[in-house]
């Protein structure tokens, strides 16, 4: 690592300073939408059950693809199928069920704008090659009993 005086580098007291043309922005951000369900749950444990001594923290990237490279070293991953394009090789969508209730939705999350209100307010239509389609098969999942019998080859 190199380090200068007080000040930055300078030749004869004079400041040098390297100015180059700003890489440009690839910015990737998150936002609601889709047609995904999630459902969030009222935590089953009292407070004095988890280990509050104890933290760490993540720190999490969103990279697109014309950066990937350059972190990974590796060529970024293909384009994901579009829904028709899953549907239409007769891959399962799944759905699950459970007994719990939902919490209710925070009333700010609400007010979120989905990418594609966003794209309409700036008259573009984002993801055109997206659009939504019904699955034909659903496969419906839900949490295993633990008294449940189940077949098998024995």
């Amino acid at each position: 690592e190199k380090r200068f005086e007080k000040g930055g580098p300078s030749r004869d007291g004079q400041l040098l300073c390297c100015m180059s043309a700003p890489a440009a922005l690839a910015e990737m951000g998150l936002a609601p939408g889709g047609r995904m369900k999630q459902d969030i749950y009222d935590d089953p444990y009292r407070l004095n059950e988890w280990d509050l001594d104890n933290s760490s923290r993540c720190f999490i990237h969103i990279a697109n693809s014309l950066v990937w490279e350059a972190i990974t070293g590796a060529a970024p991953p293909t384009v994901p199928p579009t829904a028709a394009q899953y549907t239409s090789a007769g891959l399962p969508w799944f759905d699950y069920y459970d007994d719990a209730l939902a919490l209710k939705g925070a009333d700010q999350l609400a007010k979120l704008k989905s990418v594609l209100e966003m794209g309409r307010q700036k008259g573009d239509v984002p993801l055109p090659e997206n659009e939504s389609v019904t699955g034909e098969r659903v496969v419906k999942l839900r949490k295993r009993s633990g008294d449940e019998v189940r077949q098998g080859s024995f």
